[in-house]
């Protein structure tokens, strides 16, 4: 079925160019089956070839699955659980993850929207439980926004690299799940590390500065 969806994909960017790659990229981000380890390699690979600007690719693309994400988003928000299960009978929603998505959600609040990008099947349905709990909307693009263009980016460095081998970012994208997930992991540990110790540092100076 990967080799069959591979083709067809394949096809639609070869065909429509930018607008394909940012038409799949807005189906990964909402409940369809579309792998973005499947999408994003092959616009690496044109890149490569030149055929692609890498700069206008990453904002086409990333474009295309936060207006995915939004649509997701809004569809949790107005429509509710029952609404995401009708439209979900269509493309494939597999009720179990969702529970689990949804879940995840509420245990670890907002940032899990920038996390799950990284994630294999989260990533496909975090905007709805994001909707269907009223998440800010400008925290949401924001988080949207900066982890689908890193998650993107770098699939697309890796079919760059690749070249005509773009097909093995597939074959390994569970290893390279692990890896990306391990390094945003760290790096928001990181932030939030450094945020706490700004908070801890500016009173202790403003007080200082009182003396």
């Amino acid at each position: 079925m990967i080799a069959h969806l591979s083709v067809y994909f394949t096809y639609i960017i070869e065909q429509l160019g930018y607008w394909g790659a940012g038409f799949l990229m807005a189906l990964e981000s909402m409940i369809a089956p579309v792998p973005s380890e499947l999408v994003m390699p092959f616009v690496g690979f044109l890149a490569a070839e030149g055929k692609f600007s890498i700069p206008t690719a990453i904002i086409v693309t990333s474009a295309g699955s936060v207006i995915g994400s939004l649509i997701s988003y809004f569809l949790g928000l107005w429509g509710g659980r029952p609404l995401v299960i009708r439209a979900g009978r269509y493309l494939f929603l597999n009720h179990e993850h969702l529970e689990w998505t949804e879940r995840w959600f509420d245990k670890h609040g907002s940032w899990t929207i920038f996390i799950s990008r990284f994630i294999p099947v989260v990533r496909h349905l975090i905007s709805i439980p994001a909707g269907l709990g009223r998440m800010n909307l400008s925290h949401f693009c924001l988080f949207t926004i900066a982890g689908a263009t890193i998650w993107n980016s770098f699939l697309l460095f890796c079919g760059y690299k690749l070249r005509q081998n773009w097909t093995l970012v597939e074959k390994y994208s569970h290893e390279l799940d692990i890896l990306v997930f391990s390094v945003a992991i760290l790096a928001f540990g990181a932030w939030m590390v450094a945020k706490r110790l700004r908070k801890n540092v500016v009173p202790n100076g403003k007080a200082g500065d009182s003396l």
